[in-house]
């Protein structure tokens, strides 16, 4: 008699999915999704407000999730190193989805805390546009930076702290020329996450 066992075969790592989704699997999107979508799912829930989520269902930002995540991931936009996870990605992305409809939805005629009732108003956060803004930004720049190298975080970070390219180069051991690249990739793939989360 046969002792052989048929074991499952190990799940499969997220780099190797990105990988064979960069390639244009569809399969491995599907599974992808069906890895992060419920935790996504119970981020949406807990971090929409309740005013917010009478007009927008948390599945909806989820499926918003995936879309960017899934139409970047073709372009060969995220990176991420045999043995790590999507997961942060992912829930930089979700936070900065949730954070967008939160301000589309509060927005002068749109604000839900008008049209919502007493209670709602009162219990909503009084954030500023110019908070908002600034912290959709910041939610966008961590969404670029979490798939990049560790060298690139720390020389884009530097330079938002206000160091020079000069002081960036000595301070991480790379060429002039490199950083600026380094900084010019950045800005390039800010510019176009910015224009396109409208």
């Amino acid at each position: 008699m046969d002792d052989q066992r048929d074991d499952p075969p190990p799940p499969k790592s997220d780099a190797s999915l990105l990988r064979r989704i960069k390639a244009g699997e569809d399969d491995a999107a599907t599974e992808l999704y069906r890895r992060y979508a419920a935790r996504l799912i119970n981020l949406a829930a807990a971090k929409t407000s309740p005013d917010v989520k009478q007009r927008v269902d948390p599945e909806d930002i989820v499926q918003s999730v995936f879309r960017t995540f899934f139409r970047r991931a073709s372009l060969g936009e995220y990176e991420v190193p045999d043995g790590d996870e999507l997961w942060k990605l992912f829930l930089v992305i979700g936070l900065n989805k949730i954070r967008a409809v939160a301000g589309y939805h509060k927005a002068a005629k749109r604000d839900v805390r008008h049209t919502a009732g007493g209670e709602a108003a009162v219990s909503a956060d009084a954030v500023t546009p110019d908070d908002m803004a600034f912290r959709t930004l910041q939610l966008t720049i961590d969404e670029l930076l979490a798939p990049l190298p560790e060298t690139h975080r720390e020389i884009i970070r530097l330079r938002t702290d206000g160091y020079e390219v000069a002081e960036i180069s000595a301070q991480v051991g790379r060429a002039k020329r490199s950083v600026e690249r380094i900084l010019q990739e950045f800005r390039q793939k800010l510019q176009g996450l910015i224009n396109d989360s409208s």
